[in-house]
């Protein structure tokens, strides 16, 4: 399991506070990670909480929010560069909680999915394979991984990784990430 104090920050919040596994975090004013699309801005403001890993990796962490105001988020981040990125998570748009993620090779792109929530937080999934991103999330009733992406993002030979909050339309967003791991990647096998 991965120590939160040995975590380095991009973008450091004012509030936050470790207790034991448990990372509570309490955003900035409009902090963000985008890059141009639809939007025409590039944010480079939000949380990230990282280690460095060397080649491939399966990071996990159960994310738990009180995601109220819009693009309210918090999930997990895999990053190469300010320009090179994937994040995925909780983010709330149109009144609801989705599961989004966004991929940004020079530009971000954006996908959503309304998935099932749970008041204990959804436990989240990512997996390099080389230049692949594998994005996952745990089904609690069928008590299964599933796959919501598989992206591209350059090969490296190390790759920041860990939980990233943002709040872009206002600060105070509160988020507990627990239980983060960093390990071996999983099996490759996508398909049972």
């Amino acid at each position: 399991m991965a120590r939160f104090e040995e975590l380095r920050w991009l973008n450091q919040p004012e509030n936050f506070e470790i207790c034991g596994n448990e990372l509570y975090v309490r955003t900035n004013g409009q902090t963000d990670f985008w890059r141009e699309t639809f939007y025409s801005f590039w944010r480079d403001s939000g949380h990230f909480a990282y280690q460095t890993v060397e080649g491939d990796f399966t990071a996990e962490a159960t994310i738990n929010g009180r995601y109220e105001t819009l693009y309210d988020q918090a999930g997990l981040m895999a990053r190469l560069s300010e320009t090179h990125w994937v994040k995925a998570g909780i983010e709330y748009s149109d009144g609801q909680s989705y599961f989004s993620v966004v991929v940004t090779n020079d530009t971000s792109d954006w996908s959503m999915l309304r998935i099932p929530t749970s008041t204990s937080g959804l436990r989240l999934r990512l997996t390099r394979h080389g230049e692949a991103i594998r994005v996952q999330y745990f089904d609690v009733e069928s008590q299964l991984w599933q796959i919501v992406r598989l992206a591209y993002l350059p090969r490296s030979a190390a790759i920041d990784v860990g939980v990233m909050c943002c709040s872009p339309e206002r600060e105070g967003f509160e988020v507990v990430f627990s239980d983060f791991t960093v390990g071996p990647a999983i099996e490759r096998k996508l398909h049972d």
